[in-house]
């Protein structure tokens, strides 16, 4: 709904939003009596001057000229939104330039399709498209190994025999897709900036180091040499800490015959590997620096990694990051996954700038992953009526958290309540073809303003988390928006909470503490 074409181009940003916020709150209160609209709350003053009248009905006639001049863009309706009782307005507005309060020791959060994130940039280029179908049959795929994970058997061999093999269990170790977010850290003395994914659901840090002994895949900055560093160390197979790669990767260490260096070896979901050396090194995250950090060097990668250089574990494993840097931050990380592709999230260590307005709910046990953060789901609202699920339905497989699953999966039962429910409410728009795993999409492309039915998430200790308008919808294009909700194959699966829906809230994980936090408005 953004021409970029018109006057207003030429607008700063900033600028723009103003005029913008300004003319909606002014339009909104002269139509003061529509349910539609009236989305802001304001005491009727004594309007006696006619200089007033005047100036509201000319501010009007504004912001009706300037709306008739945008044009539909429905990629960018989702950007701004205000709500009234249980349905979702969504206008257009120009993207949130994200400027908040300086965090300690955070770091700037950014998509892995979108045009911030530089590991990506030239490989989208190429493609000319965002390859949504490809994001969403991945995370199919990690799905389906997050679920044989929790069932796996664990009393297979899973051995890493030598540095240079490329033959790796199916079953083993965490999981990564590919709807996944970057951050900047530093490795190595001199520091050395790499891009990474954050996961929660892995517990070993990697990232690909030279000499790429067997291969490594392309990636955007330039790849780590462990020996033009000077904090660099190999850690030895007789180290107890090799030892405690087996449960932190699926998959039990390697040793080098020349070296005895410690060999780690982990796949994902989606056939994605990486194979190389159980490491110590220095890691700078903002400002701090941790010496002797556990990770992996990587000499045999191959995979869907989007250019960056490896990955951080965000996992409940002693070896994670979290556990690593626990003394330091007190096992406490939050973050906030920005709404669109082109803005900024964060992600914090540590309790520093938390929300008080936030809504804790405990951590559920996951027993057969203990990797993985459980929640308690007891219920979900659509367009404020509480689906007719009991929570016996969630509790039968479980739920957990994860910001590297894109799509939530729900228990069949409760998905076909939930996408009974919303088609109700979007019953003024026409239907799309299917998307891949997603199968309640609308063709948008004729309008300007969506009113659709909001939803909520009930979670144990009587938490509710309103998801925020761009947690509901998946926008392909203006022709294809979907529900971004999909079904289990089965009832006793566990339900996985996946990061569109996480979309704007500061989610705050208080491990020492047992608890996971909810907030409105995190990436501001």
């Amino acid at each position: 709904m953004i021409n970029y074409g018109t006057r207003n181009a030429g607008l700063r940003p900033e600028m723009t939003k103003m005029l913008l916020h300004a003319q909606l709150l002014l339009f909104y209160f002269s139509f003061s009596s529509s349910p539609w609209t009236r989305v802001l709350p304001f005491k009727k003053q004594g309007m006696r001057h006619k200089a007033t009248i005047f100036f509201l009905f000319t501010s009007t006639l504004s912001f009706l000229h300037l709306l008739a001049a945008l044009q539909p863009k429905i990629k960018f309706l989702l950007k701004h939104f205000a709500f009234k009782s249980n349905l979702y307005y969504l206008t257009p507005l120009i993207a949130n330039s994200n400027s908040g309060p300086k965090r300690k020791s955070s770091l700037e959060v950014v998509h892995k399709h979108g045009p911030c994130s530089q590991p990506n940039q030239e490989s989208d280029k190429a493609k000319g498209t965002t390859p949504h179908s490809d994001i969403l049959d991945q995370d199919k795929e990690r799905v389906k190994y997050i679920h044989s994970r929790l069932y796996e058997n664990l009393g297979q061999d899973n051995s890493v025999k030598e540095l240079d093999s490329t033959s790796l269990p199916a079953k083993s170790g965490s999981l990564i897709g590919s709807g996944n977010y970057f951050v900047v850290v530093g490795i190595g003395t001199p520091k050395r900036d790499l891009s990474l994914i954050f996961d929660t659901g892995s517990d070993l840090t990697w990232t690909q180091c030279q000499p790429c002994a067997r291969s490594c895949y392309k990636q955007q900055d330039p790849i780590f040499d462990p020996s033009k560093s000077t904090s660099y160390s190999n850690i030895t197979c007789t180290s107890s800490l090799c030892t405690q790669l087996s449960t932190a990767t699926g998959n039990d260490p390697g040793c080098s015959a020349s070296t005895k260096a410690c060999i780690y070896g982990i796949q994902y979901g989606d056939q994605s590997f990486s194979v190389g050396y159980f490491s110590r090194e220095r890691l700078t995250i903002a400002a701090d620096v941790i010496d002797n950090f556990l990770f992996g060097c990587g000499q045999n990668n191959q995979g869907l990694f989007g250019g960056s250089a490896g990955l951080i574990g965000l996992g409940r494993h002693p070896i994670s990051l979290v556990q690593q840097t626990g003394a330091k931050y007190g096992r406490v990380f939050s973050y906030c996954l920005p709404a669109t592709s082109s803005s900024v999230g964060h992600l914090t260590f540590g309790g520093g700038g938390a929300s008080r307005y936030l809504k804790y709910t405990p951590f559920s046990t996951i027993s057969r992953g203990s990797s993985f953060y459980g929640l308690d789901i007891t219920g979900i609202s659509v367009g404020g009526n509480r689906l007719p699920v009991s929570s016996a339905t969630f509790s039968s497989g479980g739920a957990i958290i994860d910001s590297g699953t894109v799509i939530t999966r729900l228990p069949p039962t409760a998905y076909a309540a939930l996408r009974s429910a919303f088609r109700q409410g979007m019953a003024r728009y026409p239907s799309a073809g299917e998307l891949s795993i997603l199968d309640t999409c609308y063709d948008l492309s004729g309008y300007k303003v969506l009113l659709i039915p909001k939803i909520d998430f009930a979670f144990g200790g009587g938490v509710a988390v309103e998801l925020a308008a761009e947690g509901i919808l998946y926008v392909a294009s203006a022709k294809q928006v979907c529900l971004a909700f999909a079904a289990n194959g089965d009832d006793s699966d566990v339900t996985i909470f996946g990061n569109v829906q996480q979309r704007t809230l500061e989610v705050v994980y208080d491990v020492g503490g047992g608890r996971i936090g909810f907030g409105a408005g995190g990436c501001k």
